[in-house]
């Protein structure tokens, strides 16, 4: 698309200028090649993307493709959704981070230093669509999937995530801004590497990085007074300390927090159908163990409180169902100091020796329901699973660790050790499995089914701050989308391919639960029925031509 400038009057009668979008205009005659047909060229980007052996060259190329030819990037992702969105995104972006400075090419996002304290403002002003940005993702990198401390290595993350909102909520191109806050790195490695981009010295202390944080959330809202701000990847205690500081300030959401535990809890709405009907137990009765207990698994678990709530328990029981392990073992009160963010959920009716081994805490808890956000690889063994189908008819397994390699199990394990009565769902994709004759569908709880629905409905009501309800309506959207032929597949999350349709649900949902809160300021939505809302909603969103 190209930008033009157009004249307008506005209220006191002055002319100004404003952007306007139109199709790029065909090149002049001789200046490509006679014969070039769009629909075979179609086809030879895709032949040219699967030439590539290796996933890493395959996100290269499509980054050159985005760059090159915007639309037709955009055509094959919508096409090729359950192809694409492994390789722009999880697993193959953990890659694309580990290998950013070697293979940094252009720049395509905005850094902001530690060196720009005291004069951010002059740095967002040079993003060269000031106008048009609507969506930021922000990761300081300090905790890149379950990479750890990567640096400016992180901003493959914002871009990524960004090119899914595009592709699955029709977010325009030109209004999308990636962001890398450059504070440093504690990784060694990175330090000592000569084509390393970021700056070369540990991170800076807390208090340095919150007045830095609140000049540059400040100054974010002075210059882009429209823009939705999601964090992405901040280290567990800053995650939530920044969630808890400026959600009430400003539109902001951190999606391995909160858009995590949408996605988790519209799967387990799901999945504990399908696990009580096979027990005959009441939805009630379901007990959660957490493996890993940092932002993403404590994220979760308060949004699964949620899951009993709706069962008419009271906070406090809901809270009772769900147990949590660390590197230390299971979590509780008597066994010692901990980590702030896990003292709501440690346990207050257990007073024994430390218990750390996961079976005996399995034989202990007596789970319906494993969760992984550990990041260690094979946690969940063939011991740990057969152990939950021991106690369960259909145990609930969600090895939810980013990447694939980082996985508490594969699907593969999960089926053989349950005799294929595991409902299951990953953070990373699985290929489906053939058992006994029948094909087995992996479920994933990727938070692309949540987070572009959600900023779409943010964006579209033009809210001021987005509530906890946003939230678990996008999870409740999500879980009611299940067509009938998906049911009877067994799955619990609908097939990727249908991402716009879900989004444009999902964002419907979002406006509706922002209009209760008050939180929206496009009040024109508000006299619009369901269908005239969701017809709305389908017509902004950004289509490849």
């Amino acid at each position: 698309m190209t930008i033009v400038l157009t004249p307008y009057w506005n209220a006191d009668g002055v002319q100004k200028l404003k952007m306007a979008r139109q199709p790029p205009p065909k090149p002049a005659k001789g200046l490509t090649p006679p014969e070039l047909d769009a629909n075979v060229h179609v086809e030879r980007c895709l032949a040219q993307l699967r030439s590539k052996d290796k996933d890493i060259e395959k996100n290269i190329y499509l980054s050159q493709l985005k760059d090159a030819d915007t639309n037709m990037f955009y055509k094959l992702c919508l096409t090729h959704m359950s192809e694409f969105t492994p390789l722009i995104y999880t697993p193959t972006v953990g890659d694309a981070c580990l290998q950013y400075s070697h293979n940094y090419r252009r720049p395509e996002g905005l850094f902001v230093s530690i060196k720009d304290k005291g004069k951010i403002g002059t740095v967002l002003k040079n993003w060269p669509r000031m106008e048009e940005a609507r969506i930021s993702v922000v990761t300081d990198g300090s905790r890149i999937l379950g990479l750890g401390d990567l640096g400016v290595n992180g901003m493959p993350i914002s871009i990524g995530k960004l090119s899914l909102y595009v592709a699955g909520a029709g977010i325009r191109p030109e209004s999308t801004m990636p962001i890398c806050l450059d504070l440093g790195t504690n990784t060694q490695k990175y330090l000592d590497d000569p084509l390393y981009l970021g700056a070369r010295h540990k991170r800076v202390s807390d208090q340095v990085m919150t007045e830095f944080m609140d000049e540059f959330m400040r100054e974010m809202s002075v210059h882009f007074p429209k823009l939705l701000v999601q964090f992405e990847d901040f280290t567990t205690d800053h995650a939530f300390a920044y969630l808890d500081r400026y959600r009430n300030k400003y539109p902001v959401f951190n999606d391995d927090i909160q858009g995590t535990g949408a996605v988790v809890l519209s799967g387990f709405i799901n999945a504990a159908k399908l696990a009580s009907e096979a027990s005959g137990q009441p939805l009630t009765s379901h007990r959660i163990l957490f493996f890993g207990a940092g932002s993403a698994g404590v994220g979760v678990a308060m949004q699964l409180m949620s899951f009993f709530t709706m069962q008419g328990l009271s906070k406090e029981e809901a809270r009772d169902r769900i147990y949590f392990v660390d590197s230390q073992g299971l979590i509780y009160d008597s066994r010692g100091p901990m980590a702030e963010h896990k003292k709501y959920f440690s346990r207050h009716d257990y007073n024994g020796r430390p218990m750390k081994d996961l079976f005996d805490i399995i034989s202990y808890v007596k789970p319906t329901a494993l969760l992984g956000l550990s990041t260690m690889s094979g946690a969940f063994t063939p011991d740990v699973i057969q152990a939950m189908a021991a106690l369960n008819a259909r145990p609930i397994v969600f090895p939810l660790s980013n990447p694939s390699r980082l996985s508490e199990c594969n699907f593969q394990t999960a089926v053989e050790n349950t005799q294929g009565n595991v409902i299951f769902a990953s953070g990373s994709p699985f290929p489906e499995v053939d058992y006994h004759g029948h094909t087995l569908w992996p479920g994933q709880g990727n938070n692309m089914y949540i987070f572009p629905g959600l900023g779409l409905g943010c964006l579209i009501a033009q809210v001021t701050s987005v509530t906890d309800a946003m939230v678990e309506a996008s999870s409740l959207a999500l879980s009611e989308s299940l067509t009938a032929a998906e049911r009877a597949d067994g799955l619990i999350y609908p097939r990727i391919e249908r991402i716009r349709q879900i989004s444009a649900q999902i964002a419907a949902r979002v406006i509706r639960t922002a209009q209760k809160a008050s939180v929206d300021r496009s009040q024109q939505l508000r006299s619009m029925s369901d269908s005239q809302l969701l017809e709305f909603i389908e017509g902004k969103m950004w289509k490849p031509v």
